[in-house]
């Protein structure tokens, strides 16, 4: 199922931005989902994540404190609120969920079965 990424853009450092990815159809009602990025040259890397009920999340060190991961039951879109950015936080963000997994958050990639075409975030110095 195609997710689709969005929110993403130019902002200069300190600045703020609000990523989104609907994930809609029960089929993602009790799911973890998840943000990772992708700097240039580097690898893909977690950012956050968040079980069904939205309880307890879990971030990266490099975000946490800047980023607030949410999400709303009723249209299965989980969020990304960063705050506070940085230019190390330039990179492609891409929206992922476990479809068979409720409650487990996972920082691994290979974790999660579908994945949403990224959005760019560029932060300026």
């Amino acid at each position: 199922v195609q997710l689709q990424a969005s929110g993403g853009g130019l902002v200069q450092a300190g600045g703020s931005l609000r990523l989104s990815c609907p994930a809609p159809g029960r089929t993602f009602s009790r799911t973890v989902m998840a943000w990772f990025r992708q700097p240039p040259g580097k690898e893909r890397e977690f950012v956050a994540a968040i079980n069904w009920s939205g309880s307890s999340p879990d971030y990266a060190d490099s975000v946490k404190g800047r980023s607030t991961i949410s999400r709303d039951s009723a249209t299965n879109t989980v969020y990304l609120q960063m705050d506070r950015l940085r230019p190390e936080d330039t990179a492609v963000y891409y929206c992922a969920v476990d479809l068979f997994n409720s409650g487990t958050l996972y920082r691994d990639a290979r974790k999660y079965t579908s994945w949403g075409q990224g959005t760019q975030v560029t932060v300026s110095s």
